[in-house]
Order: C-alpha cells, then sequence, then structure tokens
C-alpha cells in the first residue's frame, strides 16, 4: 500500500478521512498526519497513525514531513489571509520530497471572476489548482460543493423560534455533507486511476431556505419561516444582536452565492465514487436537530 499523508489532519475532514481509511481496511502506521503540534494529534497518535509536525508556513518542515509519502491529501488551509502562500510551501516541499500524487481539496464554483461573491475563496482555490498542475505532480482535485455542515452556523441556534433568517433570496445549493466527501476522498486515496482528473463533490439535490424552513417544520412540528432580508437588513440586524461583522459579511456573501445559484449543480462524481446516494440535506438535518 501506498504510503498516505493527510494534511489538516486534526480538523474535522481530515479525521473523518483518517476514520474511512482504517474502516476500510488500511492499517493505521500507513497514514501519516501533519499536525502542528503533537498534543493536538494525540487521539490519532493513540490509533496507531504517524504524526509528522509540520507547519504550511515553515517549508523545511513540510519537506521533513512529506518525504516517503506517495499520496498526499492536500486539505486546503483555513487562514484565508496567507492561503495562497501556505499552499504555495505546501506543493514545492512536495515536490522537493518526491511526492507521487496530490489529492486537493478544492471548491466547486460557476463563476471564476471578481463578480462572484465569493471571488475571494474560488480564486484562492484556483491559483492552488494552477500551482499544482505547474508542478508536474499527479492530482486530482476535488470540487467540493457547499458543506451542508455550515448550515447550524448560518440558521443559527434558536432558527426553530426565529425562522430562517438570510438574503439568500430563492436560490437553491447543493448542499453536501462532509462525512460523504471524507468517504470519498478515502476511496480515492485507496485505488487507483484518479490521476490528473477533477470531480465535482456536490449533492445530487439542489435545496432552497424555503424547502429547509419546511422540513424543519416538519422535523419540529412547528411552522419554521424562511424570512429573506435585504442585505443591509440582515446586517443591521445580526451585528446589533452581537454578531461579529467579518462573520456576518462572510455569510451574507456566501447568501449572495446561493442567491445567484453558484453552488447550485447539475451533475456530480460524488455518487459514483461513494457507490451510493450522497446524504440528503433532510436526512443530514434530522441527524443534526434531532441529536440536540
Amino acid at each position: 500500500m501506498n504510503h498516505i499523508l493527510i494534511t489538516g489532519a486534526t480538523g474535522q475532514l481530515g479525521k473523518a478521512t483518517i476514520d474511512f481509511l482504517i474502516q476500510k481496511g488500511i492499517a493505521a502506521n500507513q497514514i501519516s498526519a501533519l499536525a502542528r503540534s503533537a498534543e493536538k494529534a494525540a487521539d490519532l497518535s493513540a490509533k496507531g497513525i504517524k504524526i509528522k509536525i509540520g507547519d504550511y508556513l515553515d517549508y523545511s518542515s513540510l519537506v521533513a514531513a512529506f518525504n516517503g509519502v506517495e499520496k498526499l491529501f492536500f486539505i486546503s488551509g483555513s487562514e484565508l489571509g496567507t492561503r495562497v502562500e501556505q499552499h504555495r510551501n505546501a506543493i514545492n516541499a512536495a515536490k522537493e520530497a518526491g511526492v507521487k500524487h496530490i489529492i486537493y481539496t478544492s471548491g466547486f464554483r460557476k463563476n471564476e471572476t471578481d463578480t462572484s461573491p465569493v471571488a475571494f475563496l474560488i480564486r484562492q482555490h484556483s491559483e492552488t489548482e494552477k500551482f499544482i498542475r505547474a508542478s508536474g505532480i499527479s492530482y486530482t482535485f476535488l470540487l467540493n460543493g457547499l458543506y451542508a455542515d455550515v448550515l447550524p452556523g448560518f440558521l443559527g441556534e434558536n432558527v426553530f423560534e426565529t425562522g430562517i433568517f438570510l438574503p439568500a433570496g430563492n436560490g437553491k445549493a447543493a448542499f453536501t455533507v462532509r462525512l460523504d466527501i471524507a468517504e470519498a476522498a478515502a476511496n480515492i486515496l485507496l485505488t487507483t486511476g484518479h490521476e490528473n482528473k477533477e470531480y465535482v463533490f456536490t449533492n445530487t439535490e439542489n435545496t432552497g431556505l424555503n424547502e429547509i424552513a419546511s422540513f424543519l417544520g416538519e422535523l419540529s412540528g412547528k411552522q419554521v419561516r424562511y424570512l429573506n432580508p435585504s442585505k443591509a437588513e440582515y446586517l443591521e440586524t445580526v451585528m446589533k444582536a452581537g454578531l461579529p461583522q467579518e462573520y456576518a459579511e462572510m455569510i451574507v456573501s456566501f447568501s449572495e452565492a446561493i442567491e445567484q445559484g453558484e453552488f447550485e449543480a447539475e451533475d456530480t462524481d460524488l455518487e459514483r465514487l461513494l457507490g451510493r446516494k450522497p446524504t440528503s440535506i433532510f436526512n443530514y438535518l434530522k441527524q443534526v436537530y434531532l441529536s440536540m
């Protein structure tokens, strides 16, 4: 079995992918996990995963961590301000260390111009893909849809009482469950034939906020309304309630992208790579809200 390293291994996607790899039969000692400190990766170490200490901004630590790795599951960095620099470091280090195949978690998008409400995010993924192609290393790009997992944060803790309050219009999105992406990524890491390919990882259904309100009403037995405020009204209301401006503006950007159909998908590779239908948004909401 080719040696695999997972970056971002202490995050939710990284941990879930490791769990699926082990469930599917790979020995824990064939998996390495990149972490900033041994303390953060203590639970992975307890499973027998090899911990490599490294930081995206510390080039030499990356070269050392990637040495002997054939497949690199490269989970995009979470620090938007330095993300492109971090990614460039990781790709150059992978090339120097002799990594054979990079599987990169990119983003599904339709509009790659500056007119996209989430251009700041899309631009970083596009640039990273260019760096990887230019490196000459075999790649697989996972064009991940908008995570269903962001919904609880966007909807707020009191959604059953307050309703859904988002400026997303009548747009729809192919909300995609993180665990499905993790399982499909594990399947790619365990098989061959994925070199120099792009896979769209989105749900098979597109869902609007009005439908999500209806689903939540069905789950709670209450009427849950979808209130569609203007951008200005949303910002004024949530910031008065104490939501930090930066976070509020990010939610507006994603809401505008939903309204414009930026995350609405027609085709997906996720079902084929999972060998089953992706988790429906109704079942995802059921798991989240009925377990609370």
